[in-house]
């Protein structure tokens, strides 16, 4: 430590003397730490006067503190205090950890890890607090704008005390969407977030405002797909979407519409690392002065520090169900939606169809036309299906240029009708790439399970792919059933 530099302080409220070493040991000579015994606990004009950095406090010191004191603890907003839980014991072992105002909780043993983790956490806060303090004393300094800066100062106040109220993304957004409705009018928010697995895969977390119609919710999904894109200069390989808590209140109806220009990007990070990001639509004609630019850049950066607080102390990890290309769901959402089918259909009356597309000749076009047309083509059949199916309806990309489409409630007759429209839509498509027109084709196979089948998941999938086949076989561009329909020519009448 250089000669002349204050220490920083950190305090500890009935430490062992092994506790106090690792601390101590963990954070390095640049701290200084003072234990208080349980029967000479500091006062409020202590810490005015030393201004220590945290309090570490065990939990048994803790509930052995009389409930007067541990009360007024309680009360105080700074500085920041951890619980330190004794062997056997864990965070789900003392559920009012939040309500009784602690930072975190960490369990023995006291890694070096752990330690250096809830200080940057510590200073994160004190550096947010030391923020408003510094607005209260602009405010004393320029009397004319008292009124403005209290408003700014309760504004962030508010948004600092409902972000920690909760530890679920969604509900954390829903109430930044209405407290940041105080500085400036917001039309919408979304929000964007996103992780690299195991594989180095990237997959992302959508939040969209709730109740929006498909078209918005597509242009939406599609804009923070490609900022995503943009912001970590990586593809995503797959995503999947969670929406906001409805408007507390809202005079106009909401206008969900898309105008880049009016929207706020901000970026999410901690620590220098961006993990997200949000997406704000302004209301027209709306300027912010300095104060409000600053409030609310303040006010984004506690956001990002709940809201990472909040995926990692429940361990979230994103669990992607929808394909980055085609926009509709994935594989492995297939199967858990099919299986999931299959022991509905199981218990109640009634049919389950299933579809399997396979586009003829697919490698044709992109040897021809290169990738890019190919992808072009799978994004137009991902839209048709989007468009084409019932809200009970479930549409995926299987694999390559294979889709599937489950079919609840749908018998054979009528699942043949549907993939005739879906096979006359795609055949009708005119695509167009460098100045090059071309057209693809698809051929579908229809399964059914009746009611009171016991066939398991491998077995439809197999008929499905069985009567795919035999469309191949028959010349492409068709639809065939693992079954067969009594009148073809009355189904074809009502596909047209």
């Amino acid at each position: 430590m250089k000669r002349g530099i204050r220490p920083e302080l950190v305090w500890g409220i009935s430490l062992s003397e092994e506790m106090q070493g690792e601390i101590l040991s963990a954070l390095g000579s640049g701290y200084h730490l003072r234990n208080w015994p349980e029967d000479a606990l500091p006062k409020e004009r202590d810490i005015a006067r030393c201004n220590p950095l945290v309090i570490w406090i065990t939990r048994e010191a803790w509930l052995s503190i009389p409930d007067d004191v541990r009360r007024r603890l309680r009360e105080w907003d700074i500085p920041q205090r951890v619980l330190i839980l004794e062997d056997g014991k864990s965070v789900s072992d003392f559920e009012d950890v939040v309500e009784n105002g602690f930072l975190s909780a960490v369990s023995l043993p006291l890694t070096t890890k752990k330690i250096r983790d809830v200080i940057f956490r510590a200073k994160e806060v004190k550096s947010l607090y030391d923020d408003i303090f510094r607005m209260t004393r602009e405010i004393m300094l320029e009397r004319e704008l008292l009124a403005r800066k209290t408003d700014l100062i309760l504004f962030l106040n508010q948004v600092l005390t409902r972000a920690s109220e909760s530890l679920d993304p969604g509900v954390i957004l829903t109430q930044a969407r209405e407290d940041l409705g105080l500085l400036l009018p917001i039309k919408a928010l979304m929000a964007a977030f996103w992780q690299t697995d195991e594989q180095g895969v990237l997959e992302a977390e959508f939040f969209l405002e709730p109740d929006m119609e498909p078209g918005f919710e597509e242009t939406w999904t599609g804009y923070l797909l490609d900022n995503v894109q943009r912001l970590t200069q990586r593809p995503v390989s797959g995503y999947q979407v969670a929406y906001l808590g409805p408007a507390e209140t809202r005079d106009d109806p909401p206008d969900y519409s898309l105008d880049p220009s009016g929207v706020l990007l901000l970026p999410l990070k901690t620590a220098g690392h961006v993990f997200g990001c949000l997406a704000i639509s302004r209301g027209p004609g709306h300027s912010m002065g300095k104060d409000e630019v600053q409030a609310l850049y303040a006010a984004v950066n506690h956001l990002s520090l709940a809201l990472r607080n909040a995926a990692l102390f429940s361990e979230i990890k994103t669990k992607a169900d929808h394909d980055g290309l085609t926009r509709i769901h994935n594989r492995r959402a297939f199967d858990e939606r099919l299986l999931d089918e299959l022991r509905r259909h199981q218990r109640y009356p009634g049919n389950l169809s299933l579809l399997m597309l396979d586009l003829d000749h697919f490698k044709q076009v992109t040897d021809t036309h290169g990738h890019l047309a190919g992808d072009l083509v799978l994004r137009e059949i991902g839209r048709i299906l989007q468009e084409s199916l019932r809200s009970t309806d479930f549409g995926a990309r299987y694999g390559g240029e294979e889709f599937v489409v489950i079919l609840p409630q749908t018998s054979e007759e009528q699942a043949w009708v549907l993939a005739e429209r879906l096979r006359r839509a795609i055949a009708g498509l005119q695509f167009e790439f460098e100045s090059r027109e071309f057209q693809v084709t698809t051929s579908i196979g229809v399964a059914t399970l009746k009611p009171g089948a016991l066939n398991k998941r491998v077995d439809l999938l197999r008929q499905a792919d069985e009567a795919l086949y035999q469309a191949k076989a028959s010349g492409r561009n068709m639809v065939c059933v693992s079954g067969g329909i009594a009148d073809r020519k009355a189904a074809a009448a009502q596909a047209s």
